[in-house]
């Protein structure tokens, strides 16, 4: 198996169209799961999604879009962290 394709997951965006996404990480925060994502074909901007596991009977994970500004940059800031070495990060202005 390719080992680059084992990273990407495809998700539905709100018209039902299938967007695929590289798998960058899996942060914890506040005692909830995020995604971090980066489009296949985007612009290199990452989305962060909320890892929704209410669900237990689904064999299929459910993302919720993330609209608190502040969790989103407490996470791309854990993700960061985490990655400082690894990745570089366009400055933010």
């Amino acid at each position: 198996m390719d080992e680059n394709l084992s990273n990407i997951i495809t998700l539905n965006d709100e018209n039902g169209d299938e967007v695929r996404f590289e798998f960058l990480d899996l942060v914890e925060y506040e005692g909830e799961k995020y995604v971090v994502l980066l489009p296949e074909d985007g612009d290199g901007e990452v989305v962060i999604l909320r890892l929704d596991d209410t669900d237990l009977d689904s064999e299929e994970d459910t993302f919720l879009g993330v609209e608190d500004e502040e969790t989103l940059q407490a996470v791309f800031g854990i993700f960061k962290e985490k990655y400082k070495d690894e990745l570089e990060f366009a400055d933010e202005e």
